[in-house]
């Protein structure tokens, strides 16, 4: 994670947002004003991709305002980047969330209402602005389906939606949403000019793994759709041609005691480290040989980025917007869905070819730094805002 308000590092930089300029409104020649709404309490996923925009469109001279739950993590970490306007409410029905956004609108008078997350942000961030007459965006970061008299609903408060896929896309249009309405911008990570090295001797000593052991990571909450479970099935295989493989799952989640007793019933617990949530990850990623994402359903897949831009090869399932990220054969393996024996027979092939896995890793960080960077991404959103307001003065960093 890069540094961030009140933490020790030096804070994000990017060249191409480092010198400020000037976005300005068709309202009176005064900054181009954007209000957020984000409704998630922690600092990672869609509310952390959050920061890095306002942060890129800050330096860039836009005045961002941001409705978030009293007392989450991105209230203190945009403090000093945005007007932020905390909200104490209980749950996606209460009104208000609603009650305060009409109420930011009318005081603040944004040229535009920007929603990224659901969790009741959705609906009512898109009944505000509705009501106040205000044009409104809404970011969609997930592939789970809607049933489409609900997506077509909810969607024509908005005049643009924003899905960070090509996969999200495809859902919202089978969902009724107008295809003219959609505009992909994918996620971005800040990209270091080289990847870190890999500290071998602190590795092991973290998770207690042997000298010669082969890791395989997955990086992702412990929730069924993530696919933990088909990488224990795989492991019996896996062991049989590579046999010195160690397993590590990072994150938590409800799956936990469920992957951890599949674990013991196939006696694997000497071979799978439950490593929890780190948010050193990426101090730990060019150490391990392959990253696996057996996910079922995914968005786009963050971990992934972050693996790719450590030069990590990848095995994931074909689903969701992944493939957009693990293109088959140039930074990543592609397995379908739900499938132990091809995830294994993947995972093999990489372990036992470290050329393959180091071209592999090449290709991924280059995907990285080309798709995936964070001045892709906040070029992406103005490109929208600008469009939107028809607007042509708001510079647009290069991607």
């Amino acid at each position: 994670m890069p540094a961030l308000p009140g933490k020790s590092q030096q804070p994000l930089k990017d060249p191409i947002l480092s010198e400020p300029s000037t976005c300005m409104s068709p309202k009176a020649q005064r900054p181009l004003t954007v209000l957020h709404l984000e409704t998630g309490r922690h600092l990672y996923g869609g509310a952390l991709q959050v920061y890095y925009l306002i942060h890129g469109s800050a330096r860039l001279g836009l005045r961002n305002l941001l409705i978030c739950p009293e007392g989450s993590r991105i209230q203190a970490a945009v403090r000093d980047l945005a007007h932020v306007l905390p909200v104490r409410y209980r749950g996606e029905l209460d009104p208000r969330l609603g009650i305060a956004t009409i109420a930011a609108i009318r005081r603040h008078r944004p040229d535009l209402v920007h929603v990224h997350s659901r969790r009741g942000a959705d609906w009512w961030g898109g009944a505000a602005a509705r009501r106040t007459g205000v044009p409104a965006i809404i970011s969609r970061r997930v592939d789970n389906p809607e049933p489409s008299r609900l997506g077509r609903g909810k969607y024509r408060l908005f005049d643009r939606v924003i899905s960070i896929s090509q996969g999200i896309r495809r859902v919202l249009v089978n969902a009724g949403v107008p295809a003219a309405k959609i505009v992909c911008v994918p996620s971005g990570i800040p990209v270091a000019a080289e990847p870190a090295a890999c500290d071998r001797s602190e590795f092991l000593a973290a998770f207690g793994l042997p000298p010669d052991a082969f890791t395989v990571a997955v990086v992702a909450q412990l929730i069924p759709r993530k696919g933990h479970r088909f990488l224990i099935q795989a492991l019996p295989a896996i062991l049989s041609r590579c046999p010195t493989t160690h397993l590590l799952f990072f994150g938590r989640g409800p799956a936990e005691a469920d992957l951890q007793r599949r674990c013991a019933a196939a006696g694997l617990s000497d071979r799978v480290r439950f490593a929890g949530f780190r948010p050193d990850v990426r101090r730990f990623l060019p150490c391990i040989e392959v990253v696996a994402h057996p996910a079922t359903m995914e968005g786009l897949g963050i971990a992934l980025l972050e693996a790719a831009a450590a030069r990590r090869p990848l095995v994931a399932a074909a689903v969701g917007g992944i493939p957009e990220i693990v293109l088959d054969g140039e930074t990543g393996l592609l397995v379908p869905p739900g499938e132990p024996q091809a995830l294994a027979a993947a995972v093999i092939r990489l372990l036992s070819d470290p050329d393959l896995r180091a071209r592999l890793g090449r290709r991924g960080r280059e995907l990285v730094q080309q798709r995936f960077s964070i001045r892709a991404m906040v070029a992406g959103n103005l490109a929208v805002y600008t469009d939107l307001l028809g607007e042509a003065r708001c510079p647009r960093p290069a991607a």
